[in-house]
């Protein structure tokens, strides 16, 4: 999407007070501590080892790396992932 449609985008959302994230379709990501992980709007799995997850977001990937990483619940467009969680890093 251009700069000029994320910005009409973001215009409408503010003037309907809808969540921009729903709007612009991007994922919502709760991180609680540094056990789990939930993430709402991915597009896939791409790799999982027990150290390391690389899921597929709509504006590029998001890589886990952790120790025993666990996916405790997988559907369409959101899953839960549990472990220690040493970093998050997004890839365009």
């Amino acid at each position: 999407m251009s700069k000029r449609g994320d910005k009409i985008k973001l215009g409408l959302a503010e003037f309907f007070d809808i969540p921009k994230d729903i709007i612009l379709n991007l994922p919502r990501i709760i991180i609680i501590g540094q056990i789990q992980i939930y993430i709402e709007n991915h597009q896939g799995i791409k790799e999982f080892r027990d150290d390391y997850v690389k899921i597929d977001l709509p504006q590029g990937i998001l890589e886990i790396k952790g120790k025993n990483l666990l996916l405790r619940n997988v559907y369409s467009d959101d899953l839960l992932l549990d472990g220690e969680i040493t970093s998050i890093n997004f890839i365009k």
